[in-house]
């Protein structure tokens, strides 16, 4: 470079400008010693005298970004990576964090919250794009509390003002069944517990679907009940080899997680069914129990929705028959003018079943048992002193008040004789 300086390293003068990564450096030709290296933009003097420009001086730019903000960001991008996302969701949720983080509610928040940011933009941009991606697998991921998260999810789509559609169960349901290693033959998955992908998936959404019109999925996690009704799935194409199996030891072939309220799960989708078989005439005899139920799931399956209608009409017809019955008796009916195929209506009222309460809220049916506060036992004997302060409280009349003040002067006086010891 005419005119330029020389190499710090051997003395030469012959220094040419070489570019890099789109960074122009200055680089020694005799010996190769890069003289500046990273310079982003540079003027005529500048290079003249080998002077740098630093950042905020070449784009103009006085902030840079925090280490907090740049920890957020790879951690977006590293778990966009680990969840094997497209690009354009990546660059999606790095901008929607850059947002979140510029607010003031989310700048001085605790640590805790923070961390779980980047978690937070990943779900809504999943959301947004119709992505199957649950709540609880980002907090497995990121070793986060659920409630924490949660509210900041919450917190972040009320700030930012963003639309983000509810998650799509069918979409779910495909996704988590596909991750079960259940559809190959392996050393670890007996040829019997292998089954047919297309078949159990069909099964299994149909399971999910009537937990759904049953009330077990709303407000719940979907993944203890897709859990569940993938089980039922998959034992119901072959009960006679997979009914000794159990629901931990499924998850175990599987190679999945089995999730706590699974259980639970289990049970009710096994009541719900158990009162659907009541409702068809060749399964009434049979006295069916939550083991043996699970053999006919196709047959409910396909009927269905005529079953649950049917389960919920005959639980309104005996609370109208109950409500009536009182009225039918003061009139005088006779038993001729009764309807014979009804044999409710011929049972004491004292004595006639409980109405099923089958399309009602799990919660509804077994509500939380509420602890009452237990008052705290009073300890007062009466015997208790009373201060000078507070004595004044209880003097109604002037002669007590004479008294009481007789009583403190001879107190006082008492006080004031000497000891003579």
């Amino acid at each position: 470079m005419p005119g330029g300086g020389r190499c710090p390293d051997c003395g030469s003068a012959e220094l040419v400008e070489d570019s890099h990564y789109s960074q122009n450096q200055l680089v020694c030709s005799d010996c190769g010693c890069v003289v500046t290296e990273g310079v982003l933009t540079t003027t005529f003097s500048d290079e003249g005298n080998l002077r740098e420009v630093t950042y905020s001086r070449s784009t103009g730019e006085n902030e840079q970004v925090s280490r907090s903000q740049q920890r957020g960001l790879r951690r977006v991008r590293d778990l966009c990576r680990v969840l094997q996302l497209p690009p354009t969701f990546e660059d999606m949720a790095v901008a929607y964090y850059q947002q979140a983080h510029q607010l003031a509610g989310i700048r001085t928040a605790r640590l805790q919250k923070k961390e779980v940011l980047a978690g937070c933009c990943v779900l809504i941009t999943c959301r947004q794009r119709n992505w199957p991606l649950t709540m609880g697998t980002i907090c497995t991921l990121l070793y986060a509390d659920l409630d924490v998260f949660s509210g900041t999810y919450m917190q972040i789509v009320k700030l930012l003002g963003l639309d983000v559609p509810s998650l799509c169960l069918v979409d779910l349901v495909k996704t988590y069944c596909s991750s079960f290693k259940l559809f190959e033959a392996s050393p670890s998955v007996p040829a019997k517990y292998v089954e047919d992908k297309e078949k159990m998936l069909s099964r299994t959404l149909q399971l999910v679907e009537l937990a759904d019109e049953t009330w077990l999925v709303t407000g719940r996690h979907p993944l203890p009940v897709i859990t569940a009704a993938t089980f039922l799935a998959w034992q119901s194409l072959r009960p006679s080899d997979r009914l000794t199996c159990s629901l931990a030891r499924f998850c175990k072939l599987a190679n999945v997680d089995l999730p706590y309220p699974a259980s639970s799960r289990l049970q009710e989708l096994l009541a719900v069914l158990l009162r659907m078989a009541e409702q068809l005439a060749w399964l009434q005899v049979l006295k069916l129990d939550k083991r043996s139920v699970v053999k006919h799931i196709g047959d409910l399956l396909q009927h269905r929705h005529m079953l649950v209608r049917k389960a919920f009409r005959d639980g309104t017809a005996e609370m109208d028959a109950g409500e009536k019955e009182p009225q039918g008796q003061g009139q005088g009916q006779g038993l001729g003018d009764r309807d014979v195929g009804s044999s409710s209506l011929e049972l004491p009222v004292g004595k006639r079943p409980a109405s099923p309460a089958l399309l009602l809220p799990p919660c509804m049916l077994k509500p939380p048992k509420r602890v009452c506060p237990i008052p705290p036992v009073s300890t007062v004997t009466g015997d208790e002193d009373i201060s000078d302060s507070e004595i004044e409280q209880y003097l109604r009349t002037p002669q007590e008040i004479r008294d009481f003040q007789k009583a403190q002067a001879a107190r006082q006086a008492a006080q004031s004789v000497p000891n003579p010891t």
